[in-house]
């Protein structure tokens, strides 16, 4: 007897190596599965305009990096004492407004400079709803905690998803040529815009992204939503405001991850990587005892050996910690 529904999920073709370039973009979501990547020894850049949950900021913030944007005094402003942008997330926010400026453009140049080289961009969809300023007619990335009554709320049809991702993932083909796309759906419950209105938010960006998928060969999809909404479905696994997956959940779409979209050699690869990582979070009771010494030996041999035939994955941290002995 079955008591719960799984599903088969497609093998990513071409898959990710460690070779690769990656940029994450997108929801908390996406900021999970990029620090498992970012874990695991994979290049990624994660987030460079921190957080963003409508697929039009996200949009947005990929042409500001293919025109290597340089923001400016007035692309911030005050609130609260704290300079913000409305294209960033509050953690590029700060009293001073000279450094608030230099991070987002450090991130810029990083953002610009990946995208140009990426193999794989991976957009993570979280909600359909936009914020618009009502004084400028802007959406927005981020409220930063101003009064509600300075914007009107409304939900984007997939046809304006469709249209701002088409005409972003067009341009980007043109400067990057090898670049491939893969879309996921947030399975964070933006219960705030209430249940109803959260699964049509959903229904919404599922519909755009699947038009989009079916339209290009460059572009994929990964059903991390579908996995925590259809396949674990229960709140145990989810945290405790009953809206975030939890840690279980996370590695469950994680392992699923790694098995259908990360390539086979690379996942021998990836054993090799976490097993020399779980030695590096070894502590020992006494580090002087020859059976210590013996271990830490073992390990700069299996590091030196993983960098000789990978050197382009960064283990010079651990090496020096097994080397060193502490």
């Amino acid at each position: 007897m079955n008591f719960r529904l799984t599903f088969p999920v497609a093998p990513l073709e071409p898959p990710i190596q460690y070779t690769d370039k990656l940029l994450l973009s997108g929801s908390c979501f996406a900021e999970e599965i990029g620090a498992r990547l970012q874990q695991n020894k994979f290049n990624v850049n994660i987030n460079p305009n921190g957080i963003l949950f409508n697929p039009l900021s996200i949009a947005q913030s990929m042409q500001s990096y293919m025109d290597e944007k340089k923001y400016t005094e007035t692309d911030v402003f005050q609130h609260e004492d704290l300079w913000h942008s409305w294209d960033h997330h509050s953690r590029f926010s700060g009293d001073i407004k000279e450094t608030v400026l230099a991070a987002i453009n450090d991130s810029q140049t990083a953002a610009s400079k990946r995208l140009k080289e990426a193999d794989w961009l991976v957009i993570t969809l979280g909600s359909a709803y936009v914020y618009v300023l009502k004084e400028t007619n802007q959406i927005v990335a981020n409220c930063h905690k101003v009064p509600e009554q300075a914007f009107y709320k409304r939900l984007l049809t997939a046809n304006e998803i469709i249209a701002a991702l088409d005409n972003m993932m067009h341009r980007l083909f043109f400067q990057n040529r090898k670049v491939n796309i893969l879309f996921t759906v947030s399975p964070v419950r933006y219960v705030r815009d209430g249940v109803v209105e959260n699964n049509l938010s959903k229904a919404i960006l599922l519909q755009a992204v699947h038009h989009l998928v079916n339209k290009f060969n460059r572009l994929f999809y990964f059903p991390a939503y579908e996995l925590v909404i259809d396949d674990l479905r229960d709140y145990r696994f989810y945290k405790e405001d009953l809206v975030h997956p939890n840690d279980l959940a996370i590695s469950y779409v994680w392992d699923h991850f790694a098995t259908n979209c990360i390539s086979t050699e690379t996942q021998k690869t990836l054993q090799q990587v976490t097993e020399i990582l779980r030695a590096r979070q070894h502590r020992p009771f006494n580090p002087q005892t020859p059976q210590h010494q013996q271990f830490l030996q073992a390990y700069v041999k299996k590091t030196k050996a993983l960098i000789e035939a990978h050197p382009y994955i960064e283990m010079g941290e651990e090496l020096g910690y097994f080397e060193g002995g502490k």
